[in-house]
């Protein structure tokens, strides 16, 4: 029996979605093959776009091609597409993350998920360096970004005031150990955004970089910080941390809040076990998110969907 599939437009589109996803210093480290006579897309890691150094152990990858899977799956369920989802299908193949196979429901595509919805939020969603203003994110909003977290199989803690402190101290001291590190420094140099200009930035946590032309002000002095992590730390279990992220930083979008990003600190050994609440049923913490309300910033460059997607 044949099997209905999307025409090419379709496809393209849901690739393009796929790859407004963030990744760690925006090296986009994936790629997609469309089998059309099964209707599946494969999703692979792009190891040419790998960051050994900043990344030893792939998580990062795993976080991004996981976030771009989310999207891809927001975007399917919007064209009314039944996105099947199996993550790591093949042992012997690690570059093979997920099988995405379309099925067209015989009732609603998206019963109770809640994905469709979140489609509007994919090319509004940006990372922001720039200052976030003091206003508090409301306790009904930070309950709606934990359920979004645990509806992908993780969690997402809010610190309080002393941990925050903590948390930022451990991210500085991460950026000044990769400023220290030629590998890292150069992974940065070569796959960050150049934007020579305008007013003062930073890093997540306070490193001073390259000006934008974005508008400037005071940074927040203790920012509003999210911890999203999984119970276990395994391939799988970064892929479905990525995935959250991403439902995260889309529901987030959805209420008007600038996010931006940190999972740098979580690549040293001796570092990452301090960022998690001892007193949280977190195993493991994957992300650090900082969130608010800022002004608005461009989107960065993506690639051409025809670098990234293949259709056979």
């Amino acid at each position: 029996m044949r099997v209905e599939t999307p025409g090419t437009r379709t496809v393209e589109a849901l690739v393009e979605a796929a790859t407004a996803a963030p990744s760690l210093h925006n090296a986009q480290p994936w790629r997609f093959r469309y089998l059309k006579d099964t209707a599946t897309f494969e999703l692979r890691a792009a190891l040419d776009h790998a960051l050994p150094h900043s990344d030893p152990d792939g998580r990062a990858l795993h976080l991004g091609c996981g976030a771009a899977l989310f999207n891809l799956r927001v975007a399917a369920t919007h064209a009314s597409w039944r996105p099947v989802t199996v993550l790591l299908p093949d042992r012997y193949d690690p570059r093979l993350l997920a099988t995405v196979r379309l099925e067209r429901p015989a009732g609603p595509a998206d019963p109770g998920a809640g994905l469709a919805g979140l489609h509007p939020a994919i090319h509004r969603r940006r990372t922001s360096r720039l200052p976030f203003d003091d206003e508090r994110v409301p306790d009904p909003v930070r309950a709606t970004l934990r359920e979004a977290a645990e509806a992908e199989g993780a969690q997402l803690h809010f610190p309080s005031g002393w941990h925050v402190q903590t948390v930022l101290d451990l991210i500085r001291d991460a950026e000044g150990r990769d400023l220290a590190d030629p590998g890292r420094t150069a992974e940065l140099h070569r796959w960050s955004e150049d934007a020579p200009g305008g007013a003062s930035a930073r890093d997540f946590a306070g490193r001073p970089v390259p000006a934008r032309p974005h508008g400037g002000g005071e940074f927040e002095e203790l920012p509003q910080l999210a911890l999203l992590g999984t119970r276990e730390d395994r391939p799988a279990d970064w892929l479905r941390a990525g995935q959250a992220m991403e439902r995260v930083l889309l529901v987030a979008t959805g209420h008007h809040l600038s996010t931006a990003l940190s999972s740098e600190a979580l690549d040293w050994s001796d570092l990452r076990w301090t960022v998690r609440d001892p007193l949280s049923s977190m195993g493991q913490v994957h992300v650090v998110l900082r969130v608010g309300y800022g002004p608005p910033v461009p989107a960065t460059p993506r690639r051409p969907v025809s670098q990234v997607l293949r259709v056979e």
